[in-house]
């Protein structure tokens, strides 16, 4: 497999989307995919359209990221946009995209997206690995569509996200701009792909069962208590201070966390918005019945981690990488503040002279330890792809 990553920093959209697509595709004529990441400042129509005028038809997939992505240059937040672009090549990959905006379930929409990408690739063959993105809300529903049609491929992804939480997240899919729905890339190789899934968390002592949800994500009680005044009581502060968006940044280096069945992955949970009711607005699907596990962690071990997962994950690959895709939660990012530069350089120090694009989610998906595909947020995704 063969990667390249080209990157601008035009503040005209199409210009940029150009800009990006020229460096990427140097020396290659016939690529397999490109994946499109961007600012949310831009238009993202007119993007794409700059990024066509070079690469034609060629499959492509992505979304825009909260506040900046990071390539092998350093970290690219220019406030009047920037954008990134990562090719895959190689003789014997294969690569189908598809997506679709939400429609009215999004189960039956995420088994049509897997459908149509199955169509696309021209065989009813499995995908070896594959690629999601959706928007930030129902990505657990979207999963289960698309495994309901090809099984428990391994996944890896994280959602489209912004720069004020405020929805403007937007999914790229060849030419289209979706706003609310879901994409795939299906992966067709004989390739080593291998993903680090993790929040790289500490476990803490306080622990407690999901005793009332309301809908999925709005968790009402822990143990029987006002999940804020719970939380609260965790932290050692009081519930008052947790409202609206305090809790999404005081949680950002204590959130929660959920084990899977087996004990093979913490799935973090996010903590985000403490409403008046004492009830909280979490990141992710929550279950009634389920153990929560307090998590910690300093701003200083969120930029440690980088490296440490990333140095775990190239050591899991049987050949020499051929390029990396980070997904690194934007609450994380949110906590590191102006300190981002060490995120660069930890994952430089190991990429070294191998490409990669890092990107900046508001949710990430994967698996670890060969345990069931999850979503979840507050976490890395780490991919490696084989040469």
């Amino acid at each position: 497999m063969l990667t390249k990553v080209g990157y601008s920093i035009d503040a005209d959209s199409f210009n940029s989307g150009k800009e990006s697509a020229l460096k990427a595709m140097e020396g290659y004529k016939t690529p397999k995919l490109g994946l499109v990441y961007c600012s949310c400042v831009y238009e993202e129509e007119e993007l794409l359209k700059g990024v066509r005028s070079i690469c034609g038809t060629l499959p492509i997939i992505g979304c825009t990221s909260a506040g900046a992505i990071i390539v092998p240059d350093g970290v690219l937040n220019n406030e009047s946009g920037f954008s990134g672009m990562m090719l895959f090549d190689g003789e014997d990959l294969k690569v189908a995209v598809a997506g679709m905006e939400r429609g009215s379930d999004p189960r039956e929409t995420g088994r049509k997206i897997a459908i149509e990408a199955i169509k696309n690739a021209g065989t009813k063959a499995r995908p070896s690995y594959f690629y999601m993105v959706a928007s930030p809300k129902e990505e657990e529903y979207y999963l289960e569509g698309i495994q309901d049609v090809i099984g428990r491929v391994p996944v890896f992804g994280g959602s489209c996200a912004d720069n004020e939480l405020n929805g403007e997240g937007r999914i790229l899919c060849n030419g289209d701009v979706i706003k609310d729905g879901c994409a795939v890339a299906f992966f067709y190789t004989n390739k080593d792909i291998k993903t680090e899934y993790t929040g790289a968390y500490r476990e803490t002592d306080d622990r407690g069962i999901v005793t009332k949800v309301n809908g999925d994500r709005n968790l009402v009680e822990i143990d029987g208590i006002n999940a804020l005044d719970k939380y609260a009581e965790w932290l050692g502060t009081e519930p008052n201070l947790l409202r609206g968006n305090n809790l999404l940044k005081e949680s950002v280096v204590s959130p929660v966390g959920v084990k899977d069945p087996a004990g093979k992955i913490t799935l973090v949970r996010h903590p985000m918005f403490g409403n008046d009711d004492n009830t909280i607005n979490m990141s992710n699907k929550m279950v009634e019945g389920t153990c929560l596990v307090r998590l910690e962690s300093s701003k200083e071990e969120l930029i440690d981690s980088v490296k440490d997962v990333s140095l775990k994950l190239k050591n899991r690959l049987i050949s020499h990488p051929a390029g990396y895709v980070f997904m690194y939660c934007g609450g994380r990012k949110l906590t590191i503040g102006n300190d981002i530069d060490k995120v660069y350089e930890n994952i430089k120090s190991v990429a070294g002279i191998t490409p990669f694009i890092l990107i900046f989610t508001f949710n990430e998906y994967g698996s670890s330890n060969n345990s069931a595909n999850y979503c979840g947020g507050l976490m890395l995704s780490f991919t490696a792809f084989g040469e």
